[in-house]
């Protein structure tokens, strides 16, 4: 995957100087051999150097015309781009326009709280729950409490409660006297990034915060239709009572038309589920459009309230409510559930997650600072990283690690140190930050794009939406085997998002056929 690591001076590499002493006759020798071979082949070397340089250049400059060319349109008018292109493999500039000015990353953001976690976490961190319980086991009776600790886990799903429940039911426990507690004391109390919109809710992509989460902080919803004139039939994913459903839908004949509303009670801050409007009678009862998420307020009760719904469908009974409580000293350890900084790195980068880019910060923070994390010393370290690339962070305003925020002002030539650093600098760490990014046409938030092209799977990139923004950023493989870092911040439009990212992918489409 790489080319030849030379990078210029003052690129993350120090330059040494290897002074060998060589015997006098050698060197007499060695001089008459290069001045020799000077006067047989003066022409031909001068001739393969040159020719070499002019093909670069020449190269180069079919790339600027061609990338100049797709960004002279009427679009960017009124529409601020900023790009830039480096060839790793040669350690030479290919292109940049606008690349110092400061526009808003969207998830582009992903990328640098990525590799600031890596700087500062390491390869190996992992995430984990851990499990402890108090008191004494007595004939299938636990006269105590069981604590769940959170450990800033953004992956946390139903699959991984039920390998919780399997533990404790192998303890041979059928009754809990006392109650489920969570401790999710080593967070503070922002529920929200700073600079979110207060319209996100109750969307998905602005997850409840918690050190303590599961199944993305969110419930699916499901409708399809029930009896002509008869509300939907409305089914929860997964299945809970810690939602209410108010269901003032009615169900319509095929024929007609879908018009139909599912939100959460955003406005009262109520974790019920509104579903209004017309819903068909379809046969397909899988079907998308039918299929909605929200997002969950008190993350850390909706974990506790799945976990002890899921005991007693294994027959083992909670006799207190579920609460929040710090975990007693004399508490016994059970288990914990492991989640590798790898996983946490691919669902960030690949299906753009925001709560991964989130716990990230909180986990940095948490591991800088201690308990409580605060989401301002989990960005201190960002700033750091930003600092080691040999920008100033100062620079910059970096609000939160996911790009949700509004906040957020970053360069297109910052994203390209960034990338040039984990490519030149930490080589330990390369394939990981590579590896965790979505893969052009094949995978992740750009699956779809650039298919049948030659750009197609040669691209591995994030991508970074927000109202009037899209981003795209990431590495491309060229028809030459160069691999090549690219950023290209598309902001301040009103069309739809497909007409931003046609040009990205063009570019992106020239980059892969660059030679």
């Amino acid at each position: 995957m790489r080319g030849p690591l030379n990078p210029p001076k003052g690129d993350f590499h120090e330059q040494q100087k290897v002074i060998m002493k060589i015997p006098a006759k050698i060197f007499l020798i060695i001089i008459y051999l290069f001045v020799f071979s000077s006067i047989l082949f003066p022409q031909n070397n001068d001739q393969h150097l040159l020719s070499s340089i002019q093909y670069q250049e020449s190269g180069i400059r079919d790339l600027a015309s061609g990338i100049n060319k797709i960004i002279n349109d009427p679009f960017f008018q009124k529409t601020l781009i900023a790009i830039d292109v480096f060839d790793l493999s040669d350690s030479i500039s290919l292109f940049n326009k606008n690349e110092k000015l400061l526009l808003r990353p969207a998830s582009n953001m992903k990328l640098l709280t990525s590799a600031a976690a890596l700087f500062n976490l390491g390869e190996h961190y992992s995430f984990r729950t851990d499990i402890y319980y108090t008191g004494v086991i007595d004939d299938e009776t636990l006269y105590g409490d069981i604590f769940v600790v959170g450990g800033f886990d953004p992956d946390f799903t139903s699959k991984d409660l039920d390998s919780l429940v399997s533990i404790v039911k192998s303890l041979g426990i059928k009754n809990i006297a006392g109650g489920i507690y969570a401790d999710v004391s080593n967070k503070d109390s922002m529920y929200w990034g700073k600079g979110w919109m207060w319209d996100d809710d109750p969307e998905p992509t602005a997850p409840y915060l918690s050190s303590l989460n599961i199944n993305d902080n969110s419930i699916e919803v499901f409708i399809e239709g029930g009896k002509i004139d008869s509300p939907a039939v409305v089914t929860l994913i997964p299945k809970t009572n810690f939602v209410a459903v108010e269901n003032n839908s009615v169900t319509v004949s095929a024929s007609d038309t879908d018009n139909f509303i599912i939100t959460r009670d955003w406005v009262n801050r109520k974790n019920n589920i509104l579903v209004n409007g017309k819903v068909r009678k379809v046969s397909i009862v899988d079907s998308s459009e039918h299929i909605s998420k929200v997002n969950l307020l008190y993350p850390e009760k909706y974990f506790l309230t799945l976990f002890k719904e899921r005991l007693e469908q294994d027959n083992i009974y909670v006799d207190k409510p579920i609460n929040i409580k710090r975990l007693e000293e004399n508490a016994i350890y059970l288990c914990t559930i492991y989640r590798s900084i790898d996983t946490v790195l691919s669902q960030l980068n690949k299906n753009s997650d925001n709560l991964n880019g989130e716990m990230l910060i909180y986990a940095m923070a948490c591991n800088d600072s201690g308990d409580p994390a605060t989401a301002d010393n989990g960005l201190r370290a960002v700033r750091r990283f930003i600092d080691t690339l040999g920008f100033s962070s100062t620079d910059y305003s970096i609000a939160d690690g996911s790009g949700v925020s509004h906040y957020n002002l970053i360069s297109a030539e910052l994203l390209i140190g960034l990338l040039k650093y984990m490519y030149y600098g930490k080589k330990e760490l390369f394939d990981l930050f590579y590896y965790s990014l979505a893969i052009a046409g094949v995978d992740g938030t750009i699956r779809n794009r650039m298919r049948n092209t030659l750009a197609e799977s040669k691209v591995r990139a994030k991508s970074g939406t927000l109202n009037g923004v899209s981003n795209l950023s990431g590495y491309v493989t060229a028809k030459n085997g160069h691999l090549i870092a690219f950023s290209i911040m598309i902001q301040n439009f009103v069309e739809d998002y497909s007409k931003a990212r046609s040009f990205q992918n063009k570019i992106c489409e020239l980059l892969a056929e660059f030679e």
